[in-house]
């Protein structure tokens, strides 16, 4: 009973006693020290700045003219202008919520790297996980292996046993030795791929229990709400209101520009001052831009309806499967508790009731049970994770 608690209480729901990280403590450093999202940040901030150029007046325009008077008689002449260009008044409020609207895009961008870059990390932490629960289960493997290969070394020295059991007794050593070596090789390369999203610097994560986390029955209400915390969808709405914004400022654009100024002459004896105002007639320059703006918005409301329903199927799929997977985890575990004969094959050996090879298979099958919920596991943690993202 004493193997079956220590077997249970790496795969069960609940803290580690002494685990030094947590998926939570990872993510956050990870979201403060990668580098992509480092350099990401920097080019939104620049990219909200590129937003908010080009939709101010235009540049006022100055002229001054000297003219030089043929015959020198009549003297020279001096014209000075100051001038600016307005476009219809509406076109600026237009320019100015569009800006806005693609500096709320902006963000939702790099939300959305940033929760995919998080995903990655979850992933990574969940095979980790499952490394470190699997290392510490085949220290127990090899630690035991070694003293039943101990114990027949001892007994074919005596004589008491035959070549044959000695060699097994060996091999199974040797075979989970190189078990455990190879798991501990896949343990440093998670390792290395972490510590390169966490920008370089090394994450020590020793944890071996994956933590207790609730599924949403209800699939319904859950989805509501992850709809409208989704950066791809809520990017969407705002491109179609950009597409809207962009229809009323090609509608203002057609409109006649005006200018105003000031200007003033002199000549020999003379001045003249006074205002300018002038406009440009729209016959040609933004023909058809309405159309397409209009066009466009239609087109995007497509897009937008497909990619909700494509957003919808999908994380319906993942609600499925993480519901099966923590149905499967709990049945399993709890038949593997009914099941385990580990006790009963270790006093059926040890009274000769049963051979080595036979002992060895009995425990196989055991091991392979306890990897196999460990994996069941790890993989529903991991679609967990898939599903939390758009939370």
């Amino acid at each position: 009973m004493k193997r079956i608690i220590l077997i249970i209480s790496i795969s069960a729901f609940s803290f580690p006693l002494f685990a030094q990280n947590t998926v939570d403590q990872v993510l956050t450093e990870v979201e403060k020290n990668n580098t992509t999202l480092v350099a990401l940040r920097k080019s939104v901030d620049a990219e909200k700045i590129r937003n908010k150029t080009g939709i101010y007046l235009q540049n006022p325009e100055v002229a001054f003219n000297y003219l030089w008077g043929s015959p020198s008689i009549i003297g020279n002449r001096t014209d000075f202008s100051i001038s600016q260009t307005f476009d219809f008044p509406t076109a600026y409020g237009f320019k100015n919520q569009i800006s806005d609207l693609k500096n709320e895009q902006t963000e939702l961008e790099y939300q959305k790297q940033l929760k995919a870059i998080l995903l990655k990390t979850s992933l990574v932490c969940y095979d980790l996980i499952y490394a470190n629960a699997l290392l510490a289960e085949l220290r127990k493997r090899v630690e035991y292996a070694q003293s039943i290969a101990i114990s027949y070394q001892l007994k074919f020295e005596k004589g008491e046993t035959n070549i044959l059991e000695y060699n097994k007794a060996q091999l199974n050593h040797l075979n989970i030795s190189k078990e455990l070596e190879s798991i501990g090789i896949e343990r440093n390369a998670l390792l290395a791929e972490l510590t390169g999203l966490n920008g370089g610097q090394a994450v020590d994560f020793t944890s071996s229990v994956f933590q207790i986390t609730g599924v949403p029955m209800d699939f319904e209400q859950w989805y509501l709400l992850a709809e409208q915390k989704n950066p791809t969808l809520s990017w969407l709405k705002k491109e179609i209101e950009i597409s809207l914004k962009q229809t009323g400022l090609n509608r203002a654009m057609v409109l006649p520009k005006l200018h105003a100024g000031y200007m003033s002459e002199k000549v020999v004896g003379q001045q003249f001052q006074g205002v300018t105002v002038g406009m440009t007639i729209p016959l040609w320059e933004n023909k058809n831009k309405v159309k397409y703006a209009e066009a466009n918005s239609q087109a995007l409301e497509s897009i937008a309806a497909d990619n909700k329903i494509q957003f919808y199927n999908r994380l319906k799929a993942l609600h499925t499967k993480t519901i099966a997977l923590q149905k499967n985890v709990n049945e399993y575990r709890s038949s593997l508790v009914s099941y385990d004969s580990s006790e009963l094959s270790k006093k059926a050996l040890d009274q000769g009731e049963i051979s080595l090879i036979n002992y060895l298979m009995e425990f196989s099958l055991y091991y392979q049970s306890i990897n196999k919920l460990l994996e069941l596991e790890r993989d529903m943690n991991k679609t967990m994770a898939e599903l939390n993202q758009y939370m």
